[in-house]
């Protein structure tokens, strides 16, 4: 797995990203040694925020964590990636070598294990998506009181989707041409 350490508004230290590889390669045998993984460290009002995004295979593994110290924020995000590879095993089982994920999800057991590893839809909407600007789809969503909205954005005439943030931001998912 290759990894990327970045520190905004921080100084990193080399114990500090010897130690992120570290504990990023127990993740090494599920993942192929193509997998990117992306740790980013933020300081803001002297807490620190780890940041991991592992990609694989068209896959994307995302955590974060929020602490007053680095360590702390980095065993937090490390133990959230593994939680979230467990509950996802189903999927992850087209994508990687099935035996070694199993191995992993025998020694790294968790509570609330998806085991049918089927998601239900419970609810279908549809409707049209009109060419609009990006603030008039975080406006949309508002007014419809959601967590996001999807739009086709008149600049690209691509379908995208804006979000409401956990600190009250707005952020804009567009798609990749890769």
């Amino acid at each position: 797995m290759n990894v990327t350490i970045t520190g905004r508004k921080v100084n990193l230290r080399d114990n500090f990203k010897e130690l992120a590889v570290k504990k990023l390669s127990r993740f090494d045998r599920i993942f192929s040694e193509n997998a990117l993984a992306k740790v980013v460290v933020t300081l803001e009002k002297n807490r620190q925020t780890v940041e991991i995004t592992i990609t694989s295979e068209g896959m994307i593994y995302r955590a974060e964590a929020t602490d007053y110290e680095m360590n702390d924020a980095l065993d937090k995000v490390v133990s959230a990636l593994g939680k979230q590879i467990r509950r996802n095993k189903a999927k992850l089982n087209k994508k990687v070598h099935s035996s070694v994920l199993e191995e992993y999800i025998e020694e790294n057991p968790s509570d609330n294990d998806n085991d049918a590893g089927e998601f239900k839809i419970v609810r279908t909407k549809h409707f049209p998506v009109k060419p609009m600007s990006t603030s008039e789809a975080v406006l949309q969503m508002e007014l419809l009181n959601h967590q996001f909205f999807m739009f086709r954005n008149q600049e690209n005439n691509e379908i995208n989707v804006v979000y409401k943030r956990k600190n009250g931001n707005y952020g804009l998912l567009e798609p990749d041409t890769e």
